[in-house]
């Protein structure tokens, strides 16, 4: 892939860094008492959202009622082979429950099909359903199946429909390698900056999977990514204390 360039320094705050952040609490084996956990770093830290498995976004509700954290579920996690229908469904029913974002996976087979009018087709129902509730759609891509033209057609069919975000991956988009082990690379800057490229302005970008140092979210906000899914909250924002960033905007260097 392509060198990327970016910006030297950047001006930020620990808030700005915190709000960029879904931490994300959606691993198959959390349990309840994990999910409770994940929540409190998620008020303790004050990021954007936290995302979530459709059942628990009661209980997430609950439990950051009175915070500036939002909930955020995923649809069609992780692979996005149901039916429109149902996704459209489990879309709506997760934003009536207090889903105030939605992250729904795309059919992936369709789109490596080329079946670019049934993408898009499930890509504004979704979205319709979402915004009809008060919340908006990120769609997530799952760049490691993908090559660029895909990637490029996605962004632009989201744009088209006026989703709120396009995201990379969902973290869990394991590819088999050489050597029969499977693996991922998740946010790549080469695609990031691809997607930045080809969406319009009104279409933000969240990177996910790869995210897991400070360093690693400088750079993302260099290139114009406005929010990440990250498991790594704790250390990335404790990291970033450390060095010096606070309440109020500094600059820093882009490693």
């Amino acid at each position: 892939m392509a060198e990327v360039s970016f910006p030297s320094t950047i001006t930020v705050s620990l808030p700005d860094l915190a709000k960029m952040i879904d931490h994300s609490l959606l691993h198959p084996t959390m349990t309840d008492a994990d999910v409770l956990a994940g929540l409190e770093i998620s008020k303790q830290y004050d990021v954007a959202t936290a995302c979530v498995k459709p059942y628990h976004v009661s209980l997430a509700r609950e439990q950051l009622a009175g915070t500036s954290v939002g909930v955020c579920p995923v649809i069609g996690f992780p692979h996005g082979n149901s039916t429109t229908n149902i996704k459209v469904l489990e879309a709506r029913e997760a934003a009536r429950a207090g889903g105030a974002e939605i992250d729904m996976v795309v059919n992936i087979g369709k789109v490596l099909s080329g079946e670019w009018e049934y993408v898009r087709d499930e890509i504004k129902a979704i979205n319709d359903a979402v915004t009809a509730e008060g919340a908006i759609l990120k769609v997530i891509f799952e760049n490691d199946y993908l090559q660029d033209e895909h990637i490029v057609k996605l962004c632009q069919i989201c744009s088209d429909v006026g989703v709120a975000f396009v995201k990379t991956s969902t973290g869990y988009g394991f590819v088999k390698q050489p050597t029969g082990d499977y693996n991922y690379k998740g946010a790549t800057l080469p695609h990031l900056a691809l997607m930045r490229k080809s969406c319009s302005p009104n279409v933000q970008i969240k990177a996910a999977g790869g995210v897991r140092t400070l360093d690693d979210l400088l750079r993302v906000r260099a290139l114009g990514v406005s929010r990440v899914g990250a498991t790594a909250t704790v250390a990335i924002l404790e990291e970033a204390k450390r060095r010096g960033i606070g309440q109020e905007r500094v600059e820093v260097q882009v490693p």
